[in-house]
Order: C-alpha cells, then sequence, then structure tokens
C-alpha cells in the first residue's frame, strides 16, 4: 500500500524492506497466502476467500495496517498491510499444504466442502470439529508467516488466474 507522506515522498504502509528508495518496491518478510481448490465455482471462491482470510487479523494483529480516510475525513476500515496472495490447486494439493502448515505450526485456517450447507459460525466450527484433520475435505486454506516457510506450504500451487 503506498501512501505520500508530509513531504510528498511516497512511503510503505506496514512493515516491509526496501532497497533504500522511495519508490523501490517494497518485500515483505511475511506473505499471506489463500489455496483454493481449483474445482469450486466463482461465487464459492470469493466466498471462501473473505471466509478465509477474516479471522487472520486477530491472531496476528501485525498484518492489519492503519485506518484509512478520504479527503473529506470520512473514516474507513483498516485493511491488511500487504498483499493477499491467491493461489489455486488440486484436492491433493490442498491436503498436502494443510499438512505442511500445520507441521511448521503457522497461522491456519480452513474451509471445507461442509460449510457451504451451513449457515452460521456455530454450524461451521461443529461441521470441522467432526471430522479428523486428516479426513477434511478442505476446499480453502490460509496460512500466514515467513515468506519462506508459506512458499515451502505452498509447493505445487499455482497463481490464480
Amino acid at each position: 500500500m503506498r501512501t505520500k507522506d508530509e513531504t510528498g515522498t511516497a512511503s510503505e504502509t506496514g512493515a516491509g524492506t526496501t532497497t533504500g528508495s522511495p519508490t523501490a518496491p517494497v518485500r515483505f518478510d511475511t506473505k499471506i497466502a489463500v489455496l483454493l481448490r481449483d474445482d469450486l465455482e466463482p461465487w464459492q471462491r470469493l466466498n471462501v476467500t473473505a471466509f478465509l482470510v477474516s479471522g487472520l487479523g486477530t491472531v496476528s494483529p501485525e498484518v492489519v495496517g492503519e485506518p484509512y480516510a478520504d479527503a473529506d475525513g470520512t473514516a474507513y476500515l483498516p485493511m491488511f498491510r500487504q498483499p493477499v496472495l491467491v493461489f489455486q490447486g488440486s484436492k491433493e494439493t490442498l491436503t498436502a499444504a494443510h499438512g505442511r502448515a500445520l507441521s511448521r505450526s503457522l497461522p491456519t485456517a480452513v474451509f471445507t466442502s461442509d460449510l457451504f450447507g451451513t449457515g452460521n459460525d456455530r454450524d461451521n466450527r461443529a461441521a470441522v470439529r467432526a471430522v479428523s484433520g486428516n479426513q477434511l475435505d478442505l476446499v480453502g486454506v490460509v496460512v500466514y508467516g515467513p515468506r519462506n516457510a508459506v512458499d515451502k506450504v505452498l509447493k505445487g500451487a499455482q497463481m490464480h488466474p
């Protein structure tokens, strides 16, 4: 997210590293990645993505930037301080990524196919709780952590088109 500071120079919001130039791209030390099953309908991809990222800021508050405001002073909610990268893969890719994320103790959220048939948080949690972790019918996973660790978790996944 690029902003202008009081001198009119572009600067970055949130933590990240640059090469010293105010126009140099920022490379974050962490990565937020959503991995979706490649056979989902478009509406399902959007729904799953929204649900998966919704809890990340509550357990990793450093991912959330400052609130926004327009030139009229209207306040807006804060957003993630860094990009959310969206990937896709097969059912097997999601299962493998889930296992790798858990083995690395990275903050992870899951969305299973059963959640398309529920209508509230209580029933969603019950649907996940009813199935052992290695038997979850995963349609989406979000993972957050050090860039290299997340890259290893996503092995075999492709960027979402």
